[in-house]
């Protein structure tokens, strides 16, 4: 698979490499790792004619817990890294299993988390982790940042938020409070380093009496982007966890979906796994939660 010529380019800093998107505008692309860049370059459904790499750029590339309670992860942070960092495996497990199964290992050494969520794929492993975490993505450009709640990045397959000139300075993720527990689901066609078909991801917060203070439930492969399913999540606040009310939740996750037939998964078949990984998932983030309560 041959690549179409084109010229790189190497900015030393974010200000340096905003100013060069600005510059040659829609003509560009951002590259961080390069996984999914260079794919679509090969199969020509990517043509810049100039690419602005980002691994000249210095102090780019961590993952660390800042003083107010966040964990921080920057743009060069790559997936390998997330999968070996002990404060995402102790704080966000859901985000440490869905990286560890993002691709395969040479992927994951060379593709950056905040890559994969660019990409705004509908079947990206990483981004229901981030949802139910309450990800803030923190978005600069030349003249200032702005902050975008994680389920408000992403537009539809292919497009987010960002706009020419923009880029994605960092993660922003609070760390849970202690009876949290959550988990990541994954159904793909041929082994878990495939594209997903369908995933999910929950996250339930227990109130000293055992109900649920917060949950979180988000869906992967099953519509046009990722998304929250709100209204399972309103039905578990305040409520004791049972079978039945879980059996609810993931019904009406199953509701809320909209997926298409292709030839990772049809439709029915998506739609029923919903609900069956939706209620693994409470399942799991339920003993998860109960043990640290305990």
């Amino acid at each position: 698979m041959s690549i179409p010529k084109f010229t790189y380019l190497a900015p030393k800093t974010l200000k340096e490499a905003l100013i060069m998107r600005a510059s040659h505008g829609s003509k560009s692309s951002i590259m961080a790792g390069g996984t999914d860049l260079l794919i679509k370059m090969g199969l020509r459904t990517l043509q810049p004619e100039f690419v602005i790499g980002l691994n000249s750029v210095p102090e780019i590339d961590y993952i660390t817990l800042r003083p107010g309670g966040e964990l921080a992860i920057g743009p060069m942070a790559k997936l390998s890294a997330v999968v070996e960092d002990a404060e995402v495996e102790k704080n966000f497990p859901a985000l440490s299993e869905a990286a560890s199964v993002t691709a395969t290992v040479q992927i994951r050494n060379m593709g950056t988390l905040i890559g994969n969520i660019c990409n705004a794929s509908p079947s990206a492993d990483n981004a229901t982790p981030l949802m139910i975490y309450d990800t803030k993505v923190v978005i600069i450009r030349s003249d200032g940042e702005r902050v975008v709640p994680i389920e408000e990045f992403f537009k539809g397959p292919g497009k987010s938020v960002l706009e020419t000139g923009e880029l994605v300075k960092e993660f922003l993720i609070p760390i849970p409070e202690k009876s949290t527990g959550s988990n990541y689901q994954k159904v793909s066609t041929r082994s878990k380093v495939d594209i997903a078909g369908i995933c999910v991801s929950a996250l339930l917060t227990l109130n000293n009496d055992g109900t649920v203070s917060k949950a979180r439930i988000a869906l992967g492969a099953v519509a046009p982007k990722p998304i929250r399913v709100v209204k399972a999540e309103k039905i578990l606040t305040g409520k004791t966890p049972t079978k039945e009310l879980f059996n609810d939740a993931a019904k009406i996750a199953r509701e809320e979906a909209s997926p298409i037939s292709d030839m990772r998964a049809s439709a029915e078949y998506r739609k029923a796994m919903v609900e069956v990984l939706t209620r693994r998932a409470l399942d799991a983030s339920l003993a998860a939660a109960t043990k640290k309560k305990n």
